[in-house]
């Protein structure tokens, strides 16, 4: 199926009882890709890009923890199917994740706005994160600890990307908080999967 039409529809639910007796294998079948999908931008944000198969295991795992039925499921699809890259373009939840709360709340009170300064590069292009808009991010002058954020590329950025030869980056120019994180070769490899 092409990336451009990937989505979780009811049919690739499974009830939650036979969730449950799978639900180990599962996650240990997926932990390696989502390492491969995790990547860290300086010492409090972690980009973890998403992908078909990271948005199925959350929904069933919303599903299983929850209890709420088919209500339910209608609620996690809509929720949960944007996040899936659509074949150009890849799509992150990044999360700035300090355990201590006061820290936490130091730190995000100085990076509002912040999710207008993130990127990739690709080679000499940057690709600049288009933010969900459904929810507002900054309030008060403070950030929230999770964004959602999309990367729409062109045609040739999307086959530079695949290109080893040419340097992939994700990165953040923020004021308070300027970092840039190259893609390792594998995680490079898998995030290519989400392109078509």
């Amino acid at each position: 199926m092409p990336a451009s039409s990937r989505q979780v529809t009811a049919q690739d639910i499974i009830p939650d009882a036979d969730y449950a007796a799978q639900r180990k294998e599962r996650r240990a079948a997926l932990l390696p890709f989502k390492r491969l999908r995790r990547v860290a931008l300086g010492p409090h944000c972690t980009f973890y890009f998403e992908s078909y198969d990271t948005m199925l295991f959350q929904i069933q795992e919303m599903l299983l923890t929850e209890k709420g039925g088919a209500e339910q499921l209608a609620d996690e699809l809509a929720a949960y199917n944007p996040l899936i890259p659509r074949g150009r373009e890849l799509v992150a939840t990044v999360m700035f994740e300090i355990d201590d709360p006061l820290r936490r709340a130091s730190i995000l009170a100085q990076l509002g706005g912040v999710e207008a300064h993130f990127f990739v590069t690709v080679g000499d292009g940057r690709i600049a994160a288009v933010s969900e808009t459904e929810v507002e991010r900054t309030r008060d002058g403070k950030t929230s600890s999770i964004h959602f954020l999309r990367f729409p590329m062109t045609d040739p950025q999307a086959a530079a990307f695949r290109d080893p030869a040419v340097a992939v980056m994700v990165g953040c120019d923020h004021p308070r908080y300027g970092h840039l994180a190259v893609l390792t070769p594998d995680t490079r490899t898998e995030l290519a999967k989400d392109l078509d």
